[in-house]
């Protein structure tokens, strides 16, 4: 078994494969968008995507399980080595030219998240970490924020497109947090989301409707930051499909009591 650095450079290259080859393309016109469910799209270039992660997993890790959001959506993610992709998280971003999507690749050894990286596509930038190992923004090291005031605080968040029928809830969240706060973003890339909260840029995060693929890396970025990643519940067993809460102790805290409450 490969060690947990060993792994990360595998995902590092295996994300600069696909962030190079996306930056090559350009944007499909609509009419090569498939539409997979309401307000889903996905293209050839995030097959093609893919298909270079794939590879170079496979390649450098026989055997182990990999499951991404256009190959294997439904696979159960289970294994002593599971990768978990999403090799363009922000197609829609891309398809309209707005410089904010990535390269998302998670490992969990063993059953523990153990390795992540996102590579920032528009800026070349890659995030990585490893458990115990800290997070990184290439060489430099990443720090969740100290901020501890509300008042004072910037949270990103993400809307539920995909499940509207959670919009009025959602809602009511945004208002509660929208005044309690200095302002809310919404950029529309959960991973690179994840990575401004353990950069410090982002006082908290939160979304209601989240897949593995989506946070996975970026999870982990978080957690060695220093911060606290849970569900809205409160559970740490935050790799499936369902909410998510992200922010430095003190702001983690404080989003979650106010969202149940809102």
């Amino acid at each position: 078994m490969r060690t947990d650095l060993e792994l990360v450079d595998v995902a590092r290259r295996a994300a600069e494969r696909a962030a190079e080859f996306i930056a090559r393309q350009p944007a499909p016109s609509a009419a090569l968008w498939t539409e997979k469910a309401r307000h889903d799209f996905v293209t050839d270039v995030d097959r093609g995507a893919e298909a270079l992660i794939v590879e170079t997993l496979s390649a450098e890790t026989p055997g182990s399980v990999i499951v991404g959001e256009e190959l294997s959506p439904h696979q159960a993610a289970r294994g002593d080595l599971v990768w978990i992709v999403d090799p363009l998280d922000g197609t829609t971003n891309f398809l309209h030219g707005y410089p904010q999507y990535a390269v998302s690749i998670g490992c969990v050894v063993g059953g523990k998240l153990s390795v992540g990286v996102v590579h920032d596509v528009a800026r070349n930038v890659v995030y990585h970490a490893t458990a115990g190992g800290g997070a990184w923004a290439e060489d430099r090291p990443l720090a969740v924020s100290t901020l501890a005031e509300p008042r004072r605080a910037l949270v990103g968040t993400g809307f539920p497109f995909k499940e509207l029928g959670q919009l009025r809830e959602y809602l009511s969240q945004f208002a509660a947090v929208m005044g309690t706060t200095s302002g809310i973003r919404r950029a529309g890339s959960a991973a690179l989301d994840l990575a401004d909260v353990a950069a410090g840029r982002f006082d908290a995060f939160w979304e209601l409707t989240l897949a593995p693929w989506d946070m996975a890396a970026g999870v982990l970025l978080v957690r060695e930051a220093g911060g606290v990643v849970t569900t809205l519940p409160g559970s740490e067993d935050v790799i499936g499909f369902g909410s998510i809460v992200a922010g430095n102790p003190v702001m983690h805290r404080w989003l979650v009591n106010l969202l149940r409450k809102a």
